[in-house]
């Protein structure tokens, strides 16, 4: 088999690692104005505090972008782009969960290139270089820190994804005291969609590779062990680090063997109703399952048995039809304020998802996909 597998160049994982982030960023970032992507909940929760007085003291001037919000609409990315190039920026950190990893990404890379962000969705678009760029993460799921992907919401009702190598980040700095505050429902949610990216890894139809299917199964090993402790018991440290870690290894594998159908039909949720993207995964992961089954289902009982003690495809649908719930995330598409008469627009919406269906082993049609969401709902 032959396979090409890229990866973040420097990944350091340790509590407390935030705190010297401007040591630990000394050999990928230059001296020089730094431009530091956030939330105003991370601001204002103080989770940021450390690492910006770490960086203060190793001699960076961290000007803040803290008007991240989730699923990152286009003109904000561009915003913090335009900051980059005003301030002179020499480098870019990425701080919080995937909506601030993604967009520190595309500005460290449109306030370098020539090119504009229109010009760079889909696979391979990107054509020039970008700022140097370090990633935190302060959540347990996007495994964004290790990709080379960003998701935009490109209008009122299209989510459109950027996936070029220049996007990999120089260093992941992974400090699981980080993410000891995020909420219960935020951290069952992160936490599936984490598992979600290792399963479609594991079953792509395309590049896949066996770096990336040993990685999807160590993080389905360390996810499914630790995700109902974290949970029930926010301040569990090793639980946190478990999922982290977990989240981590996910994103690795998923950057080389990508996904697939479920986040194809995951992207019209979160452009049309702002569900949150690791929720819109864990709704409609078991219908997906079902749906491949006939095509992966050897692929499946392996999986079944990894996360849920039982080599049986039907195992592994119903332990995820079961995890959600025992999580307190709503089971159904009718539970999450879905209407049935949204489903066939939906289907639709989802169709422009090639980049991502093309990788499901089973081809997906719009009635395919009507019928996947009926199933969800």
């Amino acid at each position: 088999m032959d396979f090409t597998f890229h990866t973040t160049a420097q990944v350091v994982f340790r509590e407390g690692a935030a705190d010297d982030l401007g040591a630990l960023s000394a050999p990928a970032l230059p001296r020089g104005p730094i431009l530091f992507v956030t939330d105003a909940t991370i601001r204002g929760l103080g989770l940021a505090d450390g690492a910006l007085a770490s960086l203060a003291q190793a001699g960076y001037r961290a000007v803040v972008f803290d008007e991240v919000t989730p699923d990152p609409p286009a003109p904000m990315i561009e915003r913090a782009a335009a900051m980059a190039r005003e301030e002179g920026a020499v480098g870019v950190v990425g701080f919080g969960g995937g909506s601030a990893m993604d967009t520190a990404k595309l500005a460290a890379y449109l306030a370098r290139s020539d090119q504009a962000l229109d010009d760079i969705y889909g696979v391979g678009q990107c054509t020039g270089a970008r700022l140097p760029l370090v990633c935190v993460p302060t959540t347990g799921g996007t495994g964004s820190e290790v990709t080379p992907i960003s998701v935009v919401t490109k209008s009122a009702d299209e989510k459109m994804g950027v996936s070029s190598p220049q996007l990999m980040p120089d260093l992941a700095v992974l400090d699981p005291l980080l993410s000891v505050t995020l909420p219960a429902d935020h951290t069952a949610a992160t936490g599936v969609d984490a598992m979600v990216h290792a399963i479609e890894a594991y079953t792509t139809a395309l590049k896949k590779n066996p770096v990336s299917d040993a990685l999807a199964l160590d993080a389905l090993r360390l996810l499914s062990a630790h995700i109902r402790r974290a949970v029930a018991a926010p301040e569990d440290r090793a639980a946190r680090g478990g999922m982290l870690l977990g989240s981590m290894l996910a994103g690795k594998a998923f950057a080389n063997a990508p996904c697939a159908a479920v986040h194809a039909l995951a992207y019209p949720l979160g452009a049309r109703f702002h569900l949150p993207h690791g929720l819109s995964n864990a709704l409609l992961l078991p219908a997906v399952l079902r749906f491949n089954r006939g095509a992966v289902g050897e692929a499946y009982a392996r999986l079944g048995d990894v996360i849920f003690g039982e080599a049986d495809a039907g195992a592994l649908i119903a332990g995820f039809e079961r995890l959600g719930p025992d999580l307190g995330l709503p089971a159904r598409l009718s539970e999450a304020g879905i209407g049935e008469a949204d489903l066939a627009v939906m289907a639709r919406d989802a169709m422009a998802q090639t980049r991502l269906l093309q990788n499901n082993p089973r081809a997906v049609s719009e009635a395919d996909a009507l019928a996947i969401y009926r199933d969800a709902f």
